[in-house]
């Protein structure tokens, strides 16, 4: 068993225009400052990274590199979410998702595809220049609009969907398995990977891409009502990643998963800062460390309710209170009687 590393936290809730917000190493000093080892950078803002001559330059990576170090963090894994989301949209999101894009492909759903997919090549470059061995995406949806089937959903549509979606992400993921990265999908509501089993459908057309694995976040599983715990027992070798983010449902007799088309106060489910949600951490850690997760316990701050700042000082602590250290050996080591097999067979009468 190996020992989870962290804290760390993802900063795209965090980045702004002003100080300690705006720049890399503003940002990873006051990270540092309030306890975390590690920060897992957003591709798409402009005053962390570029993303382009990160993939283009190993030096240029290591300037990066060396920024964080010179605060004593690491840089984790980096993001692609926006660009994952628009490798496939749905048309009736055309306009909501433009803002994803640069402004130069906006308007131009086939330019803002090829823009995101171009992203995620750079992506897997820039992760390999950096040394990384994961990174974090969404997988984008074509079939979402009919996730409810009202009216019923004609024949084949979501395999079509699935298909379509297998055939834009397989030469992605082609090119993380060149750069020796897993690109782990973040199950999510709003994307076709959804849930344990489109994410078995979608594997399945990716012919059990080696590359194609998970980015684990309990929160969204809570709001859905999906049980998180068993879901680790389930896809324990392709969680690669992890976010560690609260959330509760309380569901009552005017809402429930739905929320009622409420703001992210009223709705039954709703994010919360570490330890003020639902969410059972320490069996989620528990899992994780006897199932030898390798990987960062990185925060993803969302909450309806508490400041973003408190929420990412008090993650900090709630992360470095959850890390098992693992043992190396069994508790009950002491009583050990130092027996070999002849010892044994006579234990068990064999002899």
């Amino acid at each position: 068993m190996r020992t989870l590393k962290g804290p760390a936290i993802f900063l795209a809730q965090f980045a702004g225009d002003t100080a300690p917000f705006d720049t890399l190493d503003n940002i990873c000093k006051w990270a540092a400052g309030l306890g975390y080892k590690g920060v897992q950078i957003p591709t798409w803002v402009s005053g962390f990274i570029d993303l382009q001559k990160a993939a283009e330059s190993k030096d240029y990576c290591d300037e990066l590199k060396g920024i964080a170090a010179s605060h004593g963090v690491e840089i984790t894994e980096l993001s692609t979410h926006l660009q994952g989301q628009l490798v496939a949209v749905h048309p009736a999101y055309d306009t909501a998702f433009d803002g994803f894009a640069a402004p130069e492909v906006r308007g131009n759903p086939k330019a803002r595809q090829q823009w995101a997919v171009q992203q995620l090549l750079w992506a897997a470059k820039a992760s390999q220049n950096m040394g990384l061995t994961e990174h974090g995406t969404f997988s984008g949806a074509l079939a979402w609009p009919y996730i409810y089937p009202w009216p019923q959903r004609p024949a084949g549509l979501v395999e079509e969907a699935f298909d379509e979606l297998a055939r834009r992400w397989t030469p992605i993921l082609d090119k993380f398995d060149e750069a020796g990265v897993d690109l782990c999908y973040e199950i999510h509501p709003g994307e076709d990977l959804h849930d344990g089993i489109s994410y078995e459908m979608f594997l399945e057309r990716v012919n059990n891409h080696p590359r194609a694995n998970l980015l684990y976040d309990p929160s969204h599983f809570v709001l859905q009502q999906l049980d998180y715990l068993d879901y680790i027992d389930i896809y324990h070798e392709r969680i690669r990643m992890f976010h560690v983010k609260d959330a509760e449902f309380n569901p009552t007799g005017r809402q429930g998963v739905y929320g009622g088309f409420q703001s992210w106060v009223e709705r039954a489910g709703r994010f919360r800062s570490l330890g003020d949600g639902q969410v059972d951490f320490a069996a989620i850690f528990s899992k994780l460390a006897a199932y030898d997760f390798a990987g960062w316990a990185v925060l993803e701050w969302e909450c309806a309710l508490k400041h973003p700042e408190d929420g990412a000082r008090e993650g900090a602590e709630f992360i470095a209170s959850h890390i098992i250290r693992v043992t190396e050996k069994a508790f009950d080591d002491f009583a050990g009687a130092g027996t070999d097999r002849a010892a044994n067979r006579k234990m068990l009468g064999l002899d």
